[in-house]
């Protein structure tokens, strides 16, 4: 690997050999422009590996000479070709001189961690090369989105496991599809690869520049909250022209991201794994209340933002888009403003937010294809329903909606021209997408995979909607804005909605879909979750507007598989690993059941006695296991003793931490699998010391490195009512309301006690000022706060308060899904009312 080529010596005529992402960050620096230095792989590199490989790899035999035949109107046919060709090319071996070569040209950088992105170059033999002013180059930046970069240790090994990564992501099955479609093939392009050094951020962003104004966007840390829609960032409306700031918004940042610190300590790695990559290479962090309330930008900072913009638009071109970060370098002793992307746009729009549906590119691209968008949208009246995300393609339609929850399997059935309604869009939906009419999705951001094709394609679509999944049905006519990032109801002809309902009432009869289809005509806000400890209950929760599991009792599902056995006779007899592969191999049918949605499963409850809690979240039912000490356990009077509590949830673990970090093995092992969606839940903490325990133990185990890993804890003792926010600052990222054990303890009475006529009454003032304090301090505090007690479900009347005071979500028993949806829906409904009446009345 001769003839790398650096940014400081990159001229506009090597366009074609470093392509459009090294080419423009190379001007730029050599303008004198915050860039950070680095070098690229060119894409001759990329075609002789290729080349070779071919000799062994039957589908890549005709690269580069000609381009590769697949039929990507053929899902199951496109995928297979792209996960034979990545495998190839993941298992391949690098020559030595060039391992060599990519590891000297990195130690000449300074950072440990090492970026890898995608550069490509796309064929223009008819234009001229004039540095960031090629107009029909920069009309097709949005391609670059297809590819993933990486980030890596600069160490040999990772090097080349990054390195054949990002070249693999050349033959992705989204990449394979866009490239066909858009008529150019393989052989045409050249993949290189820009390679600089990274460093955690203390903040990042974009920038958009029309020419009149810029819209700066801002959030703690590395920019992947952004780009997932996990953050509502702090923005900014500029004049271009004097500097002055038009108006500005502090955002909702409760996370941040930043490297994982697997990258921070090479010593930690000592093989190439996949985790030393930029899926596990970052990990998310709960940002702290004081940061929550400030901007994510200095004053100074955001002037040079500014300045950078205007220097930007008079000497290279006034519309443009720039992604951004300020971080420390170690040759600054303060933090720097560098510029991670650059795209300059000419044809992008006349005005930021400009609507652009009677565009007639939009309207060709809405054509016959697109049945259901024929529909007629004169005099239609929106319904009250509206959701707002984030604008991700221009352009306003009007179509019916497919609603699809989890990942299905029947995308073929999808009728063309619907606006598909989604959770995220996954890579192999993009063969469906072209029949689609527009794109909404509850998370993802600007550079999802929805979002980029829906842009390349023609179709407006908004990421970031929450709740829409639950908001609109199936069938429902809906109105996408993504222009300004707005979906709405719109009522729907008579003649539309009779054919739907005659639809429905004849699937319904053949057996097609659940009777409680119905509930979904009562669309709720707030999530709907189902406790769960058997996988035998996954049937029958088929067909339930469930948003996940709110709690999942590892207690009575892992009864069996411990054989009678308390972890730690286990562990004395070696068995670790087989305890591990057991318990993971139980969460694993329910993360899979659920997958996106959430699975929070609470660790196990184990005093040292070996008395298993495992009732739904009480102190009442415990059950016996062997510990090597004695095989029959001595019985009880009561429970609830004080020997049994001192002895329950997290203080367990800092006596026994090497049984909890089995529970957390476990979990590594399901994500290893590639189920993201579970989140652990630690049970009855008392104190902040106790869940700082837990929480370093986590981190140790890996599981924080994993971006969509969020770790709660249950709110059940009453001292979490003055001690939430200490917690929240300890790093609680969520909390479940366990109103079982709350109650007993907050009203000193067993929950089965009879006795002087004393029960556990959860709808006690008590009880009810607690719950409502919590709730208000979640929210304050930026978490999650869902109920999982039996509460909601004993007392009915409960759930209009909750819904009132503002609670996340509810969980309940599966046999009380249904009454609990409907009570959530009129909860909510009631509140509108109220919230109408007061509007008309003020």
């Amino acid at each position: 690997m001769d003839n790398l080529y650096w940014f400081a010596r990159i001229q506009p005529s090597d366009y074609s050999i470093v392509g459009n992402t090294a080419l423009y960050l190379s001007q730029l620096l050599q303008q004198d422009y915050p860039v950070i230095p680095g070098f690229v792989v060119p894409g001759k590199v990329f075609w002789e590996f290729i080349e070779k490989l071919g000799s062994s790899e039957p589908l890549l035999a005709d690269l580069p000479h000609s381009s590769l035949h697949v039929n990507v109107d053929n899902p199951r046919q496109l995928q297979l070709v792209s996960q034979q060709i990545r495998q190839g090319i993941s298992a391949s071996t690098l020559p030595p001189l060039w391992n060599s070569a990519l590891l000297s040209a990195t130690q000449i950088m300074e950072g440990s961690a090492i970026i890898l992105q995608p550069s490509l170059a796309l064929p223009l033999k008819q234009l001229p090369i004039e540095i960031l002013q090629v107009k029909n180059l920069a009309d097709n930046l949005q391609y670059a989105g297809l590819l993933d970069s990486y980030i890596c240790l600069g160490e040999p090994e990772s090097l080349t496991l990054a390195l054949k990564r990002v070249w693999a992501e050349f033959f992705r099955a989204r990449s394979l599809f866009y490239w066909q479609r858009v008529g150019i093939g393989l052989h045409q392009l050249n993949l290189a690869v820009t390679v600089q050094p990274i460093y955690d951020a203390i903040a990042s962003g974009t920038i958009q520049a029309d020419g009149e104004q810029l819209l700066i966007k801002a959030t703690w840390g590395l920019g992947l909250a952004i780009a997932k829609g996990e953050v509502l960032p702090d923005s900014y409306q500029i004049n271009v022209k004097t500097g002055k700031t038009i108006a500005s918004q502090l955002g909702n940042k409760t996370i941040a991201y930043r490297l994982s610190s697997k990258l921070k300590s090479s010593g930690d790695i000592t093989q190439p794994k996949i985790e030393t990559l930029t899926e596990n290479s970052i990990q998310a962090y709960p940002l702290s209340e004081e940061q929550q309330k400030q901007y994510a930008i200095e004053y100074k900072y955001l002037k040079q933002l500014i300045d950078l913009c205007q220097r930007l638009s008079d000497e290279i071109t006034p519309i443009f888009s720039i992604e951004w970060t300020i971080c420390h370098t170690p040759s600054h002793s303060e933090p720097q403003l560098y510029i991670t992307q650059f795209s300059p746009q000419p044809n992008w729009q006349s005005k930021i937010g400009e609507d652009l549906s009677d565009s007639p590119l939009l309207k060709s691209n809405l054509g016959s294809k697109n049945q259901d968008s024929k529909i007629p949208t004169q005099n239609l009246k929106p319904t009250g329903k509206l959701v707002r995300g984030i604008a991700a393609a221009t352009g306003k339609v009007t179509a019916l909606a497919q609603v699809i929850i989890g990942n299905p399997q029947n995308l073929e059935d999808i009728p063309p021209g619907r606006i598909l309604v989604a959770q995220t869009i996954s890579p192999n939906w993009l063969p469906w997408l072209k029949k689609a009419a527009g794109v909404v999705t509850e998370e993802s951001g600007m550079t999802s995979h929805g979002a980029i094709l829906a842009r390349e394609i023609g179709i407006p679509a908004v990421v970031s909607a929450a709740g829409v999944t639950q908001l609109f049905q199936t069938g429902e006519l809906l109105l996408v804005d993504g222009n300004r990032g707005e979906v709405k109801g719109v009522a729907q002809p008579m003649q539309y909605r009779e054919e739907e309902e005659r639809g429905r009432r004849k699937e319904l009869e053949e057996g097609r879909i659940s009777p409680l289809y119905s509930l979904s005509q009562l669309p709720i806000a707030t999530e709907l979750l189902v406790n769960l400890s058997q996988s035998q209950s996954l049937k029958r929760i088929e067909g339930l507007p469930v948003d996940g599991v709110g709690l999942l009792r590892s207690e009575l599902m892992i009864l069996d598989a411990l054989e009678n056995l308390h972890p730690t006779e286990w562990l004395r007899q070696g068995r670790k690993n087989e305890l591990v592969s057991r318990i993971a191999q139980l969460i694993i049918p329910f993360a899979a059941a659920f997958m996106p949605r959430k699975v929070l499963y609470r660790s196990l409850d184990l005093p040292e006695s070996g008395v298993i809690a495992v009732s739904s979240n009480s102190l009442s039912e415990q059950k016996p296991l062997t510990t090597r000490e004695t095989s029959e356990l001595p019985k009880r009077s009561s429970p609830s003793t004080p020997q049994v509590i001192n002895h329950r949830g997290t203080r367990h673990y800092l006596r026994d931490p090497a049984s909890f970090d089995v529970e957390l093995a476990a979990l590594g092992e399901v994500y290893a699998r590639g189920y993201s969606n579970v989140q652990l839940m630690l049970p009855f903490v008392r104190t902040v010391e106790e869940f700082v325990f837990c929480r370093r133990r986590v981190e140790k185990s890996g599981l924080m490195d994993y971006p969509d890993f969020r770790l709660w804890i249950m709110a059940e003792v009453p001292s979490v009512l003055f001690l939430l926010p200490d917690y929240v600052k300890a790093g609680v990222q969520g909390i479940s309301i366990g109103t079982n054990d709350l109650t007993q303890l907050l009203l000193a009475v067993e929950r089965d006690s009879t006795e002087s006529g004393y029960t556990a009454n959860g709808c006690h003032p008590a009880v009810m000022g607690a719950i409502k304090q919590l709730i208000a301090m979640a929210r304050d505090a930026g978490i999650p706060c869902s109920i999982c007690g039996e509460a909601p479900a004993q007392y009915p009347e409960l759930i209009d308060s909750l819904v009132r005071w503002g609670i996340s979500s509810i969980s309940v028993d599966v046999n009380n899904v249904e009454n609990t949806y409907i009570a959530i829906a009129r909860a909510e409904k009631r509140l509108l009312l109220e919230a109408a009446r007061e509007r008309i009345g003020n």
